[in-house]
């Protein structure tokens, strides 16, 4: 079996890439499953730059195709932050709960349209600490004025998707997986992934 490498060692982000790529034939495996592998620091100011940051300095040190994603929130009304800094909002912790308590006092004096917010992630593909292919997904939605919902990750529990009237904390993996920011993107990797192990069986 084809094998892929996510370069994280979030477990449910893993879980999220599993299904999103569930059909290909594809193992998906984390850095978890290897020893000596850096912590890529996120410092550039763009995801698309941390995504491809991650993937090629991890692809340098194997032979397998490396995938990473840099996502993150984004809020109109806040100047588009926390963005590449939605991880480490609330301090380098990286605490899920206190980034989205910061988030609702934050916004607390912001009504109606003022609330409206986007996902993005940039998904790269490498191999060999060369870039194959960067792809993007982006969704549109608002920020709930309090935490509800226990699915997901990150900041799911606040968002509410545009045309919908719940977080993506309040939905199954099988709805969100149909809108997400990563989902968009996924599906524009896929046939790159699928064409590049056909082109070099590894």
């Amino acid at each position: 079996m084809k094998e892929l490498l996510l370069a994280t060692r979030n477990r449910k982000k893993l879980l999220e890439l599993k299904r999103l790529l569930r059909g290909l034939n594809i193992r998906i495996l984390s850095l978890d499953r290897f020893k000596g592998f850096p912590d890529v620091k996120e410092d550039k100011d763009t995801f698309r730059e941390n995504a491809i940051k991650k993937s090629t300095e991890i692809s340098k040190r194997t032979n397998m195709l490396v995938i990473s994603d840099d996502s993150g929130l984004e809020v109109q009304s806040l100047s588009n932050a926390p963005g590449v800094k939605s991880a480490r909002y609330a301090g380098a912790s990286q605490n899920d709960d206190k980034n989205i308590a910061k988030l609702l006092k934050t916004m607390k004096r912001f009504k109606g349209k003022e609330r409206k917010a986007c996902f993005r992630t940039s998904i790269c593909l490498s191999r060999y600490g060369k870039v194959i292919k960067v792809v993007s997904g982006r969704v549109d939605g608002k920020i709930a004025e309090q935490s509800s919902g226990a699915s997901g990750f990150g900041y799911d529990p606040v968002f509410i998707p545009r045309n919908f009237e719940k977080t993506f904390a309040l939905m199954s993996p099988k709805e969100k997986d149909r809108i997400s920011h990563r989902a968009v993107a996924l599906n524009k990797a896929k046939g790159v992934i699928l064409e590049y192990f056909r082109r070099y069986p590894l």
